[in-house]
């Protein structure tokens, strides 16, 4: 019963939530979904190749982690910066050739500073090379069914094969996000290493009630890229913005609009969508008749786990209708309580 009532129940959410009218949002690509059924409830030109900038290092940190995961890899491990890793350019820790780092504060360098050589150092003491790391990254994107993306770097730096879509970076984003450990990181506001202070380049962190993460990008040819989560109301939402502008104020102050448009998408998710509770585990919703019972002819039922739907706010009760389809009118005794 339970499979075929979520089954009924997910189509018909889908067909309501897609009516809804989304915000106006200037980027070029934008997505925003809901985590916990992974329904889209608002996308702009999702399936189109951009340079995804920094936000590249979730797909690093991810092998990262899973190399850590294996055994291969430990967070007490001392990785020493090599000369390459040092001369990265761009958003950077400043790691100095030789320079000693646990892979431990490294992952925090590339979380919350984002920094391209604390990217790369990772990277070549988790595959050997730069080469082999990226080849990973590759198949990762793969496994993961990324279809629209390739990996040239670890750091998100301009490629002439380096691009991924606002959709691809969705599917990265929740499986990254199931990694506990790069849950903790990726929502941390700063961290201190060797008498260094850094603050995360997320402004969302500060300006998002129940912002998690995740991940900023830039450069002059990808724009102003961010990935981030937000929870409430029940709700679990992903936006995604890639390519938005800076604008210059009158102060001369950079007003990063990524973190706007981010923000309007979660505004706009909160605003105009809730779940509904159809059916809950306590209450029966039906009878089924017991083959061969010495005792009771027919036992009740009830779903396994409370079943809702997400829906717009402004729902109409009159088009929602729920039909119950059991697997079978009859079950064969003995039957026992949780069957």
């Amino acid at each position: 019963m339970k499979r075929t009532v979520f089954s009924l129940l997910a189509a018909f959410a889908l067909c309501v939530s897609a009516a809804a009218v989304g915000p106006a949002v200037s980027c070029p690509s934008a997505l925003l979904m809901e985590k916990q059924t992974g329904t889209v409830l608002f996308a702009q030109d999702e399936h189109t190749p951009r340079e995804p900038a920094s936000v590249t290092k979730i797909m690093t940190l991810l092998l990262v982690m899973e190399a850590i995961d294996s055994g291969a890899l430990s967070y007490d491990d001392v990785v020493t910066g090599s000369a390459h890793a040092a001369g990265m350019g761009g958003s950077q820790i400043w790691l100095k050739e030789n320079e000693q780092m646990t892979v431990r504060d490294l992952l925090k360098a590339v979380c919350i500073v984002s920094g391209n050589d604390a990217a790369v150092a990772l990277a070549i003491a988790t595959a050997g090379s730069m080469e082999a790391f990226v080849g990973r990254m590759n198949e990762k994107a793969q496994a993961l069914g990324l279809t629209n993306t390739h990996f040239e770097n670890p750091n998100g730096l301009d490629g002439e094969v380096h691009y991924s879509t606002a959709r691809d970076l969705a599917k990265l984003s929740v499986c990254a996000m199931q990694n506990e450990t790069f849950r903790a990181v990726v929502s941390s506001k700063s961290f201190t290493e060797n008498g260094r202070s850094f603050t995360n380049h997320n402004k969302l962190l500060w300006r998002v009630d129940g912002a998690d993460g995740i991940k900023t990008g830039y450069t002059s040819q990808a724009g102003r890229c961010v990935i981030s989560e937000a929870t409430g109301d029940g709700l679990d939402l992903l936006g995604i913005v890639c390519g938005a502008a800076t604008t210059v104020l009158d102060s001369g102050d950079l007003l990063m609009e990524n973190f706007t448009e981010c923000a309007r998408l979660f505004d706009y998710g909160f605003d105009n969508y809730s779940y509904l509770t159809l059916m809950s585990p306590l209450y029966p919703v039906d009878q089924v008749k017991i083959n061969n019972s010495a005792g009771a002819e027919a036992v009740a039922v009830a779903p396994e786990d409370e079943i809702k739907v997400l829906l717009p706010n402004d729902y109409d009760p009159d088009q929602l209708e729920t039909k119950i389809q059991l697997n079978s009118e009859s079950v064969d005794a003995p039957v026992h309580e949780s069957d």
